[in-house]
């Protein structure tokens, strides 16, 4: 089995097992057969089982296959890159500063201001742009399929998680839903957003880009 296919079926694991341990047919059946708290750590080990080794695999096969594109990276692209990444770091940090409540730490719908202007999902999806942004430079068939699974899986996992808190959390959360946008700097009130950002999560966001791109200056 190639590198590739072994990426893409792990994806498909990690992902569809989310999907399925996260159902309302399946949730509520675990929950009460085990308790919350134990039902979170299976939800965890499950995660971990199919992430590990999908990361595992990629960095071991890394820049391998065919190139699917070849851009050539100036250095104003390469800048652009750095800052756009730095954006999704942006959008962890503040999303873990500011649980939503789509996460899973968040039982209640706050005011909407500061990262939620921009995505309601700021962590998963943080995720998911940083993945997009890795497209660019990286384009050999296992980058490919690994980096494109981390968006595929934000869009996906996120629709998976409101259909599901639409039917549990009544009114109050469809409103939410109703005055945040889905997708990054999709909504009018990205620019607000921005501003009402706290400077420290700028700072931490940028601290930790800068490490991230120290670890790997190769790409």
């Amino acid at each position: 089995m190639s590198p590739t296919l072994q990426i893409v079926l792990l994806w498909i694991g990690f992902g569809a097992s989310h999907v399925l341990l996260s159902s309302p047919r399946v949730r509520p059946r675990l929950v009460a057969a085990v308790g919350d708290r134990p039902f979170l750590g299976l939800y965890s080990l499950v995660a971990f089982a199919f992430f590990i080794p999908l990361v595992s695999v990629y960095l071991e096969h890394r820049h391998e296959g065919g190139w699917l594109w070849v851009v050539s990276m100036t250095p104003a692209l390469t800048w652009t890159v750095y800052v756009l990444a730095t954006l999704g770091v942006l959008l962890l940090v503040a999303g873990l500063a500011a649980p939503a409540p789509t996460s899973m730490v968040s039982r209640s719908a706050p005011p909407v201001r500061g990262v939620h202007r921009i995505t309601r999902h700021p962590v998963i999806m943080g995720f998911g742009w940083i993945g997009l942004v890795h497209l660019v430079p990286n384009a050999s068939a296992t980058d490919v399929a690994f980096f494109a699974g981390l968006p595929a899986f934000a869009v996906i996992g996120c629709l998976h998680q409101e259909r599901r808190m639409r039917a549990v959390r009544g009114p109050e959360f469809a409103a939410y839903l109703e005055a945040t946008p889905f997708l990054p700097f999709t909504g009018r009130g990205a620019l607000r957003g921005l501003a009402e950002i706290p400077v420290w999560v700028y700072g931490l966001a940028i601290a930790l880009s800068a490490g991230m791109r120290w670890l790997h200056p190769g790409g």
